[in-house]
């Protein structure tokens, strides 16, 4: 096992701040997720942050955070859903920015299929989705996994789809050694 942070990506739904939390847990990591990260800082949600300043404000704040936490080692990071399909902010955390080397880390991108998805956001009304603030989510979210399935295939995949937290993470501890 190594000091590097693991990075946990992929599209909303698909289990990356459960198994984040757990992972952190059983390596005895700390665990940060950044939209919440984002959303403490600007105290303001992440819709009221698409709504007031708009997406690349967002993205901005993404690519702050990302040079910020890959300085830092021994974190299991949740990032947003399109945070890495920033390759600056990938670069960022995988340690191969030339401009700002940071701390190695390894990469998963976690994936569901469309149905799943569904179920797993609708079930949570904690958090707000302004990307399926739409009258057809279920549309969306296939239309949108197309449209990032290139960058998320860049990672170590790992399909959640009918399988338990404690799986996923003892799959990346695994794949880890």
């Amino acid at each position: 096992m190594t000091n590097h942070n693991i990075i946990l990506t992929g599209f909303m739904g698909t289990g990356k701040t459960t198994v984040g939390k757990l992972l952190a847990n059983m390596l005895e990591y700390k665990f940060v997720d950044t939209d919440e990260i984002i959303i403490s800082r600007s105290f303001m949600t992440i819709s009221e942050i698409f709504k007031s300043k708009g997406e690349a404000a967002f993205r901005q704040m993404e690519r702050e955070l990302a040079l910020e936490l890959s300085q830092q080692n021994r974190l299991v990071i949740s990032t947003g859903g399109g945070m890495l399909l920033d390759s600056f902010n990938a670069e960022l955390f995988e340690g191969k920015n030339k401009t700002s080397p940071g701390a190695k880390g390894k990469i998963f991108s976690l994936f569901a299929d469309v149905d799943e998805i569904l179920t797993r956001v609708s079930s949570d009304s904690t958090i707000e989705r302004p990307l399926l603030k739409v009258d057809n989510p279920k549309e969306r979210i296939t239309r949108l996994l197309q449209e990032r399935k290139e960058s998320y295939g860049r990672f170590i995949q790992i399909n959640t789809t009918s399988i338990t937290p404690e799986t996923v993470c003892n799959i990346i501890i695994n794949l880890l050694d």
